[in-house]
């Protein structure tokens, strides 16, 4: 079955995730490299191309990828050009616009539909978005699915950013009862991946709430974790920290446990790719294990999520949330700044021996403290996102009587 005929059994009845129109933005925002601030992702000069921020060069060098096409807009998502699962949801809508600004009919739009689906399984954003994405188009005349495509993905961006903020505030809200609970200066913060505004629009979810933290004057220290095999921490999340900068230290992904054993992380906190409707969360590979060692060792674990990376029609995330599992190059590979200034690539295992990538993992909803959502601060449970998202009740009933 074609992705528009999976998506047009049930466009009818599903709610809409957003509402409302475009948020107006209130700049400056988050992310803001050298003098000029960013998003990290919007329309060039001619309004149709797309600019986004190559990701896979950073820390050592800034570079702007433009995607003219939707092969690569694909191309962008699963290369991790761009990454986390709002950034990959608002590049897929911009390409619905790059193939229908080649092709408005149908045929291409159920073929850019199909090849922006297969590029990352495991964040929902991507379902989302071109779903979205083709509730807007779907059945207008051909001469206005451009226009109004172009005008659905800006808000989508526009939104995003005003729900990373509206997240930041809420997670705000508790760091600053840690903070005073603690009574001490700082606040030891452990983070993940990344979750900061490389992986949304800005803002970020994670990050969010420290950089408001930080901004507010609440003095906060971040552990990053490197992150392996591709290093989002080491290379992306601290990047963004030292750019807005936030104290942090750079730690292996193996030291999170000691470090709580020893009273030194006060809270943890992470994004995540796919939420359950239970509360089971996808977050990059390792955060069970730091959600483990949080709650052996009475650490406050949070998540902090937009409503549109929560899938309703999921309960079990370990037997129901797809892991994608990557190539194995980056496992055996890893790059960095070489003695000569130039970035190399080194091999760190033998050539013979086999790797393994699984990108992801799935934390249950039992060792999560609190979800932090753009509606607010709830327990993980159906419960609990329910009473944040009332709308999708009958939803969720229908999906339970089947």
């Amino acid at each position: 079955m074609l992705f528009a005929e999976r998506y047009a059994s049930r466009a009818r009845s599903r709610p809409p995730i957003l509402h409302g129109a475009a948020v107006e933005i209130e700049y400056p925002l988050s992310m803001r490299i050298g003098s000029t601030w960013y998003r990290t992702i919007w329309l060039a000069d001619d309004g149709r191309s797309v600019d986004v921020i190559d990701q896979r060069a950073l820390p050592f060098s800034f570079e702007i990828m433009r995607l003219t096409t939707v092969e690569q807009a694909a191309y962008a998502i699963s290369e991790m050009v761009v990454r986390g699962a709002p950034l990959i949801g608002a590049t897929a809508a911009y390409g619905v616009c790059l193939a229908l600004q080649k092709d408005p009919l149908h045929g291409s739009l159920d073929r850019a539909l199909e090849l922006l689906a297969e590029t990352r399984p495991t964040a929902v954003n991507l379902r989302w978005a071109l779903e979205v994405m083709e509730e807007a188009v779907r059945f207008l005349p051909p001469d206005e699915r451009v226009a109004a495509a172009y005008q659905r993905a800006a808000r989508i961006c526009d939104d995003d950013v005003a729900i990373s903020k509206s997240i930041g505030e809420y997670g705000l809200a508790i760091f600053r009862d840690l903070t005073a609970a603690k009574g001490a200066a700082p606040l030891n913060i452990l983070t993940h991946c990344n979750a900061g505004w490389l992986a949304t629009v800005d803002w970020g979810t994670a990050l969010a709430p420290i950089y408001m933290a930080h901004d507010e004057g609440i003095e906060v220290h971040v552990w990053v974790d490197e992150t392996r095999p591709r290093n989002q921490g080491a290379s992306l999340t601290a990047y963004e920290l030292g750019a807005h900068g936030v104290p942090h230290s750079v730690i292996v992904d193996n030291c999170g446990g000691h470090l709580m054993q020893h009273g030194m992380v006060d809270v943890c906190i992470v994004g995540t790719d796919r939420t359950t409707a239970a509360g089971d969360v996808a977050n990059k590979i390792g955060t069970y294990l730091k959600a483990l060692a949080a709650r052996d060792n009475g650490v406050p674990f949070y998540v902090a999520l937009p409503q549109t990376t929560i899938d309703w029609q999921a309960r079990d995330g370990v037997a129901e949330i797809p892991i994608e599992e990557r190539d194995p190059r980056e496992v055996r590979f890893i790059g960095g700044l070489g003695p000569d200034g130039r970035v190399v690539e080194i091999e760190l295992t033998p050539p013979s021996s086999p790797a393994t990538n699984y990108a992801f993992d799935v934390t249950p909803a039992r060792l999560v403290t609190g979800l932090i959502t753009d509606r607010g601060v709830c327990e993980a449970s159906l419960e609990g996102l329910l009473s944040l998202f009332p709308e999708w009740e009958a939803e969720v009933a229908e999906r339970g009587a089947e």
